[in-house]
């Protein structure tokens, strides 16, 4: 006999699995309970669509053929029934129910199942900030929402905006209000660095001066205090450091599992909240499943469980769940949480633990940057790439990689190429000798996904004296307390600028020019190399270490990193 499956929420995860399980059990019956009026969207594509980039809230529903996802097409085309605008209030495991309540009639149902799946998703975290519930301030997670945003601005009715948290959501708002509309935005972050717990430090900052390149403003360590308004609407943003005008404000201060029907159900939770389930996604009661932004899962390189909220995650699960559902045997280990965002010029993407990541886990790990074109240097179309490694120093095995580029599509296409390698606890080994493929409107010969790992295999043996981007601006700016010695080691014309400006400080001594020159380099001071990318520099370290000077390390990235960083240079 055929079963009844229940599925609450019908945003990625429900629908992946109800159809899922129904091209493998046709005859069976599926029920989708959604409390919204519209279902089966890409939530991730909210800001695209503020911005203008796609055209209607209706494309964010429709199919890759242009049929809108709503109730009708899951009936007609999948035989799935799905009650929009209807909550479900509770589950009784014994009994095997949901209680279901119409959120516009208030008319109450009981309804059995066979087996459960939870896919209720995230919600958006809401601070109890003083004047939060002024007309003008909202999250950014559903589509009505981002119609109420995209009717206001398009009305005008926009001229000042701010974005409380510099995480993926809020920075593509950000982006999205600026660049498409003009719109003079700001971003708050309590943190130190934009995308907190994503991306390193040095590369942070590069993502930092791609906003404020465009105009946007960007304030760090810093928090709302509360919001004031006029006539119930927000017009001001309190943080403790400074009044910032709004019009518009934007919550994005992170999600979390919107699970309090599975918590009351007795369903076995993390402290957040988050639904506990095995690798085959069943929860503490194997007639009931769950996934996406509901569960905790094991994380693949700590091996202590994650939540990792992402489309992409949620609908892979969903598979795995409508599958299980049908007697199957899927099953997910885990995952790394990769990612990435897109700003104004610059692309950001990774995987796996950043370097302050992997030593709070307690890894004795190191990082390093490379600076290198993401395709040959002679083919006309190309951008310089950074990239960064995380290893963990004794076992040289790899631990996560980041990444910024002007072509997103070139990055993601090497951080997805390293993905399995992290997940597999591969080794910089693995990476160094990586098969990619090669051709110069799309690659280096020596692929810079490989460039990354033989640097990291230097610095491990000693061979690179190392220095990030992110240090050479810290010691750049501390250039007058005597302790170091600047060298641009790029042809004198390279050099020019740099030492007309800085004659006291920045000095040009070409890689060619080493050997014969040596006696100018001083051994009492903390010698620097810089060059365009950290390979000219990289080379003249060694010759110099050669020669005598040991207290030398090559700034990795070279100028081109110091750009991209803003740096007072």
């Amino acid at each position: 006999m055929s079963k009844h499956v229940i599925v609450i929420g019908a945003v990625a995860l429900g629908p992946k699995a109800a159809c899922r399980y129904k091209r493998l059990c046709p005859d069976a019956k599926v029920t989708m309970i959604d409390q919204a009026p519209r279902i089966s969207y890409g939530g991730c594509g909210i800001p695209y669509f503020v911005s203008g980039e796609v055209n209607t809230v209706v494309d964010l529903q429709s199919t890759p053929y242009h049929i809108v996802r709503d109730a009708a097409f899951f009936k007609t085309n999948k035989d799935v029934d799905v009650l929009i605008n209807t909550r479900a209030t509770s589950i009784d495991r014994e009994a095997k129910t949901v209680s279901i309540e119409n959120v516009l009639t208030g008319e109450k149902e009981v309804l059995s199942y066979d087996e459960l799946v939870i896919a209720t998703g995230s919600k958006p975290n809401m601070p109890p900030f003083e004047g939060i519930n002024l007309k003008g301030i909202t999250p950014a997670t559903n589509l009505e929402e981002a119609e109420i945003i995209k009717n206001a601005i398009a009305g005008g009715d926009v001229s000042n905006a701010v974005v409380v948290g510099a995480g993926f959501i809020g920075l593509e708002m950000a982006v999205a209000f600026a660049d498409m509309w003009g719109i003079n935005t700001s971003v708050v972050e309590l943190q130190s660095q934009v995308l907190p717990g994503f991306m390193p430090e040095s590369l942070a900052k590069m993502a930092q001066a791609d906003l404020e390149n465009h105009d946007v403003n960007v304030y760090l360590e810093e928090s709302v205090v509360r919001f004031e308004g006029v006539d119930g609407k927000v017009t001001k943003v309190i943080t403790n450091k400074r009044e910032i005008e709004a019009d518009l404000v934007i919550l994005a201060v992170g999600v979390s599992p919107n699970t309090d029907i599975a918590v009351k159900a007795g369903i076995e939770c993390d402290k957040r909240g988050a639904i506990l389930v095995n690798d085959h996604f069943q929860t503490s009661d194997p007639s009931i499943y769950s996934g996406g932004d509901c569960v905790t899962i094991p994380n693949l390189v700590t091996g202590k469980l994650g939540y990792y909220p992402l489309g992409s995650m949620a609908n892979r699960q969903g598979r795995i769940i409508g599958t299980n559902l049908a007697g199957g045997d899927a099953s997910m280990a885990g995952g790394i949480g990769s990612w990435c965002v897109k700003l104004f010029d610059m692309s950001c993407s990774g995987a796996g633990l950043t370097l302050e990541q992997a030593l709070a886990n307690d890894f004795d790990a190191i990082s390093v940057h490379v600076e290198q074109m993401d395709r040959a240097h002679f083919f006309p179309e190309k951008a310089l790439m950074s990239l960064q490694i995380v290893v963990d120093r004794p076992t040289r095995r790899i631990l996560g990689m980041q990444g910024m580029n002007e072509f997103g599509d070139a990055l993601t296409a090497r951080i997805n190429a390293v993905v399995p390698l992290i997940t597999s606890h591969a080794t910089i080994d693995d990476v160094s000798n990586l098969e990619v493929v090669y051709s110069p409107p799309f690659s280096s010969a020596m692929d810079i996904v490989n460039a990354v790992a033989n640097v990291a295999d230097n610095v491990l043996s000693g061979q690179n004296k190392y220095m990030d981007p992110a240090q050479f601006e810290k010691c750049w700016a501390e250039r007058d307390c005597g302790e170091y010695y600047f060298i641009d080691t790029r042809l004198a014309g390279g050099a020019k600028d740099m030492c007309e400006a800085y004659p006291e400080h920045w000095h040009n001594i070409p890689n060619e020019e080493i050997s014969a020159r040596i006696n100018e380099i001083p051994k009492d001071k903390q010698v620097v190399m810089i060059c365009n990318t950290g390979l000219r520099s990289y080379e003249a370290m060694l010759l110099a270490s050669e020669l005598g000077i040991e207290n030398i390390k090559a700034s990795a990235g070279g100028m081109g990193a110091q750009k991209k960083l803003n740096a007072k240079i």
